[in-house]
């Protein structure tokens, strides 16, 4: 019925090794977290604001509810109107943006015939970017 003394002494003995070696792995779990989930996290919502902060006219993006559509216009910083079919607008807060699929160059030359019409982003062409530099690098191969 009752704990023999040698149960505890070990008992006793073994607290002797005081309180900071009974805290390292906590503070090792502790690391772990913040290395693996707690950092992360935090910079994808960093960069997520960042691209939130940069949506322009004419940029395709994705809704937390998945529809996608092409923005017509800022209407203030915490709102913007999305076309999601021709002729359909709705209004979305900017905070329920989940991605921004395809970004706008803003028009450097300012002339009149291409005002209003959104420039492909850097890298990309008519034909498709990749697509064309892998084309010519397939004809290129071909020549031999």
């Amino acid at each position: 019925m009752f704990v023999s003394p040698a149960y505890a002494q070990a008992a006793d003995g073994a607290a002797q090794g005081g309180g900071f070696v009974a805290i390292i792995p906590l503070v090792l779990i502790f690391v772990v977290f913040y290395f693996l989930i707690i950092r992360p996290q935090s910079q994808k919502m960093k960069n997520h604001k960042e691209v939130l902060a940069a949506i322009r006219r004419g940029d395709t993006v994705v809704t937390g509810g998945g529809i996608m559509g092409k923005i017509s216009k800022v209407i203030d910083d915490a709102t913007l109107q999305v076309e999601i079919a021709e002729g359909v607008k709705v209004k979305v807060k900017r905070e329920h943006i989940a991605t921004v699929v395809s970004k706008t160059v803003p028009v450097q030359g300012g002339g009149a015939k291409d005002e209003g019409k959104p420039k492909p982003a850097a890298g990309t062409t008519a034909v498709g970017g990749a697509g064309a530099r892998l084309k010519g690098l397939l004809k290129g191969s071909n020549d031999k």
